[in-house]
């Protein structure tokens, strides 16, 4: 499903102001490079991230805080632009004002992750955004009980790493057997968010889940196991 940015003047400021100002920065030779380096999901403008973030910090200084309704304009309007550093923006300011989003933008992080898909934007999502809205309100575990089951290896992934964050709070149990359910995917990427999140886990609690691994060895990749025990 397509969502359509809402109308918000902010929206209309920010990507005016947005555009312009990236637009000083652009460098053919750095674009090339960063678009072959993610395999040509979307061209570049060749703005480093430092700058970028400079950049960014001029066009925002001084606006008011956004409402829910404009960080799902900013980022929607930013997602319908070719490069990826609006989209980065995008991701920066989403992160930045999470907390100020109401269980619905689910909705709207839904469709960041499944377009213009890589894991340079969606494992931001993941484990901030999608992350975020779960720990603000539990009753969007089950929607992450569905996003482990999609057909689109991203927004599976998302599921695998909304926990990435979380540390003492993470529901092991359901981590577990997200990583169980998705442990036979063929994709690389879902491979290796097993893998992944395990990994963060352990840092919390290494026994468990060396006793997991050792317990579902036959089922985990073996990128899945060397990732999960990479510290241990």
């Amino acid at each position: 499903m397509t969502l359509a940015p809402p109308p918000s003047a902010l929206a209309d400021t920010v990507l005016d102001r947005l555009t312009v100002g990236y637009a000083t920065a652009t460098d053919p030779a750095r674009a090339e490079r960063s678009a072959a380096y993610l395999k040509g999901v979307a061209p570049f403008l060749g703005i480093p991230a430092p700058q970028r973030r400079a950049l960014s910090r001029q066009v925002l200084d001084p606006l008011p805080p956004p409402d829910e309704t404009d960080c799902a304009a900013i980022a929607l309007r930013c997602w319908e632009l070719p490069e990826r550093e609006y989209q980065y923006f995008a991701v920066d300011y989403l992160r930045r004002h999470v907390r100020r989003l109401s269980s619905g933008f689910l909705l709207v992080v839904r469709h960041l992750v499944s377009t213009v898909s890589w894991w340079d934007t969606v494992d931001a999502l993941a484990a901030h955004l999608a992350g975020g809205l779960v720990a603000a309100d539990r009753a969007l575990v089950t929607e992450m009980d569905a996003w482990i089951e999609d057909e689109n290896l991203w927004i599976a992934r998302t599921a695998l790493l909304h926990q990435l964050t979380y540390k003492q709070a993470t529901d092991s149990e359901r981590l577990v057997d997200y990583c169980l359910r998705q442990s036979g995917h063929r994709d690389f990427f879902v491979r290796k968010a097993i893998g992944w999140s395990l990994r963060e886990y352990a840092k919390m609690d290494p026994a468990a889940v060396r006793d997991f691994v050792a317990g579902a060895h036959d089922r985990l990749s073996p990128l899945s196991v060397r990732e999960a025990l990479k510290n241990l």
